[in-house]
């Protein structure tokens, strides 16, 4: 059963390698980079099981947090055209009495 999860899981993986390659527009590759994303990330999840070692869940869940965020600054930096503001000073001056 599990060998046909992780099985599945690749052909996903390479299904949606092969939709960010052929994909028409960059949200069709940022999807299927996300899709790729989240079949590692349960590919961790399926290894872990199997193996015994509980310690891959945390890694899995460190990766998914990575892959949120990663997507967020793309998605921003593809809206925007930068990730900060270009009027904002770097580090905010502290009052003092």
């Amino acid at each position: 059963m599990l060998i046909t999860v992780t099985v599945a899981l690749l052909v996903t993986a390479a299904l949606a390698l092969l939709r960010a390659c052929l994909g028409p527009t960059v949200f069709d590759r940022l999807l299927a980079a996300n899709t790729i994303g989240t079949c590692a990330i349960l590919l961790l999840a399926v290894l872990g099981f199997l193996r015994g070692r509980p310690e891959f869940l945390d890694l899995a869940l460190v990766y998914g947090l990575l892959n949120a965020i990663g997507m967020f600054a793309v998605l921003k930096f593809m809206r925007q055209g930068d990730l900060g503001l270009a009027d904002a000073p770097a580090c905010a001056p502290e009052d003092k009495p």
